[in-house]
This record gives C-alpha cells, structure tokens and sequence, in this order.
C-alpha cells in the first residue's frame, strides 16, 4: 500500500496533539508584564515541546516522501510513534506543574527518548520494505545525529534526578541539534 494514508492519519493526530498542548496553556494571572513573567517558564516549555512536535512532523513527512509503499508492520511501527508523540502534552503540562521536581522531568525525557526508538523501528521498518540500495537508505545512512540523540536523552533523564536544569539544557540541545529537518532524505531525493 502506498504511504498516503499513513501520512493524512499522522498529520491529523500531530494537529491534535499541538493543539491539545496550546488548550493546555494557562494564562497569566492578570494582564501585566509581571504576570507574563511568571508564565514564562510554561511559555519556554510549551516552546520546546512543539519544537520537538514540528521535527518530529517535518522528519515524518521526509521519511513517508521517500519511501514508496507501508506494510502493516509499518503502520504499527507508525502507530507505536503516535503513541509516545501523544503523550508530549501530558508530560509538558505535568513539567510545567513543578519544574523543580526530578520525576516529572525525567519522564519528559523517557517520553522523547522512546519517541526516538520508535522512530528508529519506523524507518528501518520503512527501509526493510525498500531495496539495500534503495535511495531512502542511502540517505539514512548510519543516522548518527539519531544515536547522539539516544545517547543525549538517557544522560538528561538520569541528570533530571541530580538538578532537572541540567536536563533541560540537554532537552534544548538535542532540540537545536535536530532543528534544521533532516535533510539526508531530501538532497539524496533530489540528487535521483
């Protein structure tokens, strides 16, 4: 089966989840620079969870453009990264609570962490379906900046327990890490 379907279904339920996060935003007190002042922290969170929504969306559209066909395995594997993406809000809103707080921190990592598997298991699946030599996997290649991420996520959710700032220093860099889409996919696409 072609990817169309994959792709409509998954822009729709990332359009949900973004717009289950901004329903989750509380306004300020009052309508003062002080009272912004203190929503910053939530403002800043909301930022980088849809930072980390937007490449996710972006990434997804590249990956489903090179691939030519979806098996059912695959719109598990597609659903499996629904489900952890889903979860963002719950997190976001939890975090947002008590920044200070270890645990809510940690499990915003584990929850971009496992996101980060189940895109690794998405694509290979998408691959396996392609040929060894297939253009998509030639643009993938070894997805080193995909394991330094992994790697990245795991240190911030231990360090969430020793100071959550730390943590969140590591969430921004990955973020800023993954900011510019991938554009392995594209240019190896273009280049064919």
């Amino acid at each position: 089966m072609t990817t169309g379907r994959m792709e409509a279904f998954s822009d729709g339920v990332i359009a949900i989840i973004i717009t289950i996060m901004v329903l989750e935003l509380k306004v300020p007190p009052g309508p003062t620079w002080s009272a912004l002042r203190g929503s910053l922290g939530q403002i800043l969170l909301y930022v980088l969870s849809f930072v980390f929504i937007g490449i996710y969306w972006s990434n997804h559209h590249h990956l489903l453009h090179a691939a030519r066909r979806v098996s059912g395995a695959a719109l598990w594997a597609n659903l499996h990264l629904l489900f952890w993406l889903s979860l963002v809000p719950y997190t976001t809103e939890w975090l947002g609570e008590d920044p200070h707080a270890p645990v809510p921190a940690a499990i915003y990592g584990v929850v971009f962490f496992m996101s980060a598997v189940a895109w690794t298991i998405l694509r290979r699946m998408l691959i396996a379906l392609e040929a060894p030599d297939s253009p998509l996997a030639r643009a993938v290649g070894h997805d080193v900046k995909g394991r330094v991420s992994a790697v990245l996520y795991v240190v911030a959710i231990l360090l969430a327990f020793v100071r959550p700032w730390l943590s969140y220093a590591i969430y921004v860099i990955v973020g800023a890490m993954w900011l510019v889409p991938d554009r392995r996919i594209e240019s190896r696409l273009t280049e064919e």
